[in-house]
């Protein structure tokens, strides 16, 4: 499933394409949707926001479309009256006098008004997004400390949407790894200093990944890995995740898998000790 930072991007390459562009035709595929069709055509998209893993496109006169990409949707940029040659199934088309924004796949897709999205059962429930909201390490660690949450194994934590929105899988073990956190730690095991470096880890990277389309590795170890002759982007994008029986690039030792919760969870076991 795509996780924060892929789901921003999949919203900067929709919000150029329709923010304050008048809108010529708003289509559903879905019948329970379709009443709303004429009341979104020849409306404005003011904005595009992210929440987790979910996306908010916003209308004047206090419309939203909500929508989640769950694990196959996906969000296409094409020419006005033009598809994309795919297999996927059209659920919602966002067309403007010369560009249209469509999205395939995804199921969990509705229409409110902006008043209604704090009661939105998704909405409701979930963490601060680092990337639209940008909690700051003070919000995060006290989260890390709240009864709620200070007595969670971490791996299973950085994945709960209700404590952080938009971290998965990958993001989980690179932060945990550049925190030297064992993914079995607990909040209450930590030293301050301990958080404030996982809290930190928390938003650098996941900023990173965003800003660099998903290499969370610091960009000198990137340029040392490249220059060492690893030039699959698999190579070098990860420190932990997905490697596997490979070398820690910091201290050598093979990179553990295992399945917490059921998620693939991996980690050094030299450099993340603790």
């Amino acid at each position: 499933m795509p996780e924060g930072p892929e789901i921003r991007l999949a919203a900067d390459k929709i919000a150029k394409v329709l923010v304050q562009k008048d809108l010529t035709r708003v289509e559903f595929t879905f019948d329970h949707l379709r009443q709303f069709e004429k009341t979104l055509s020849g409306l404005v998209v003011t904005s595009v926001e992210t929440r987790g893993k979910a996306m908010l496109t916003y209308f004047d006169d206090h419309w939203v479309i909500y929508s989640h990409n769950q694990l196959y949707g996906r969000w296409l940029v094409a020419s006005k009256g033009t598809r994309p040659d795919t297999n996927r199934q059209l659920r919602l088309a966002i067309e403007t006098e010369d560009k249209a924004a469509l999205l395939y796949s995804a199921t969990d897709i509705s229409v409110m008004r902006k008043t209604e999205l704090s009661s939105h059962p998704f909405l409701a429930k979930i963490g601060p997004d680092i990337l639209s909201e940008q909690p700051d390490i003070d919000t995060i660690v006290a989260r890390l400390l709240s009864p709620t949450f200070v007595r969670r194994q971490l791996a299973t934590l950085l994945l709960d949407q209700h404590f952080l929105a938009g971290l998965g899988t990958y993001l989980c073990a690179e932060i945990l790894f550049f925190s030297q956190l064992h993914p079995k730690t607990k909040a209450s095991k930590c030293s301050s200093a301990m958080l404030r470096k996982l809290a930190s880890n928390i938003l650098s990277v996941t900023r990173q990944s965003y800003k660099t389309q998903g290499i969370t590795n610091p960009p000198e170890l990137v340029a040392r890995l490249k220059a060492n002759g690893i030039t699959n982007k698999e190579g070098y994008r990860f420190s932990a995740y997905g490697r596997a029986g490979k070398a820690c690039h910091t201290c050598g030792h093979s990179i553990e898998r295992n399945n917490i919760g059921g998620r693939p969870i991996f980690h050094c076991p030299n450099c993340q000790s603790l």
